[in-house]
């Protein structure tokens, strides 16, 4: 295992060499799911054996990586696309798309009391319900994976690319919600509910009873009893998931784990990006950085008037100055450059403000990667190891 630096490190690629598990986290649309790729790429390219763990409903990254498509099941990414040109020959690549409901099924089979039990709980209909759409069950089941994956050893790195949410602190929230969710009143009051019998009605009251009689009316008993047997039985497996919980929180405050905000200029990814690091610091978490996608860069023309002005703007694009253009033609075609000039200029005042921001917020100890708008998507191989140019501050 590589010693982890005290001091602050210059550059990703540090980063990526030292640690053994990265998070990257932002809001939907700030291009999450491609940094994580092309994080996880550059390290497999440098000798890593590497994991991204992907939960993104885009499901993009299995065409990035030039996969037909990734499931449940850990897929290697073709050994031949990720070494070619690379600084080592001896890296590798695998992906996984998780699946909530694989993942949670996973969770119940290791913490129930007997193989019996895990059957009735996955039989139970509550549970379908509850598994595919309980409050922070996607990010638990999440991070209940990586906690597996980190004790198996067999990876030197894994990065996880978490959901794109609305809100980047569920991520963190996810396990005490589904705590919460479990452990509330009502569902209390089912579990003490089953097991009374025939003499169940009277046991919760006239009130309750009369409640019941009610529900039962529109949802029909059985559901009833699938409700109470359901949570008598999940009861049994609760303090496993809360164990999981505790230990997946203890481990992502390790030194070993780090944080990449992920963001764009935008001003609502920013305040995103902002509150997340707030909270990450809050919490003791090992913050690496900010990474931000899509950034306009200036790109000024030297100040001139006139007929200086022409031959300077068409002088910033030599594709248009080989054109045989007639005089007034030539004058249209620079104005209208510079007018996309002066237009791209304001974009990129804007998104420097923003990047300050972010700047600001992460000190002196945190990384800010700047990656310029892409004028093609991001859809294979090369174009992800394109990236590393920005991401790592390499030469291309």
């Amino acid at each position: 295992m590589h010693a982890i630096r005290e001091q602050p490190v210059a550059r990703l690629v540090d980063v990526l060499l030292e640690r053994r598990i990265l998070v990257c986290v932002g809001s939907g649309g700030v291009g999450k799911t491609t940094t994580a790729a092309s994080l996880a790429l550059a390290a497999a390219r440098r000798g890593k054996r590497t994991l991204v763990l992907t939960i993104d409903p885009a499901r993009r990254l299995a065409n990035s990586l030039g996969l037909d498509s990734l499931g449940h099941q850990v897929q290697q990414v073709d050994p031949v696309l990720v070494r070619r040109g690379a600084p080592s020959d001896k890296g590798e690549l695998w992906a996984m798309m998780l699946d909530q409901k694989q993942a949670f099924d996973e969770i119940v089979a290791r913490h129930a009391k007997d193989p019996e039990a895990v059957k009735r709980i996955l039989a139970n209909p509550v549970y379908a319900q509850i598994s595919g759409s309980l409050s922070g069950a996607q990010e638990y089941a999440a991070m209940a994976k990586l906690h597996d994956f980190d004790r198996t050893g067999g990876w030197d790195l894994i990065v996880v690319d978490t959901p794109p949410t609305a809100n980047a602190l569920d991520f963190l929230d996810a396990p005490n919600k589904l705590s919460e969710a479990i452990d509330s009143p009502a569902i209390e009051w089912f579990r003490k509910l089953q097991g009374q019998g025939g003499s169940r009605w009277s046991f919760v009251g006239k009130t309750g009873a009369y409640v019941l009689k009610r529900l039962a009316k529109f949802v029909g008993s059985k559901f009833i009893d699938d409700l109470g047997v359901f949570f008598t039985e999940f009861n049994d497996i609760l303090g496993g998931f809360r164990q999981r919980a505790e230990e997946t929180f203890s481990l992502l405050r390790q030194p070993r784990v780090g944080f990449v905000l992920v963001a764009s200029p935008e001003p609502m990814a920013v305040r995103e990006a902002l509150a997340f690091h707030e909270r990450l610091t809050t919490a003791g978490m090992p913050f690496v950085g900010f990474v931000v996608n899509k950034v306009y860069l200036a790109r000024p023309i030297p100040g001139a008037s006139g007929a200086a002005a022409v031959e300077a703007a068409l002088a910033a694009h030599p594709a248009v100055a080989k054109l045989e253009l007639s005089g007034t033609t030539r004058t249209m075609a620079a104005q209208a450059l510079l007018a996309a000039h002066t237009e791209i200029e304001t974009l990129a005042i804007a998104d420097r403000r923003a990047i300050e921001k972010l700047k600001v917020a992460g000190g002196a100890t945190g990384l800010l990667v700047e990656v310029p708008l892409q004028r093609d998507d991001v859809h294979d191989v090369d174009r992800l190891v394109a990236l590393e140019r920005f991401l790592l501050g390499e030469p291309a």
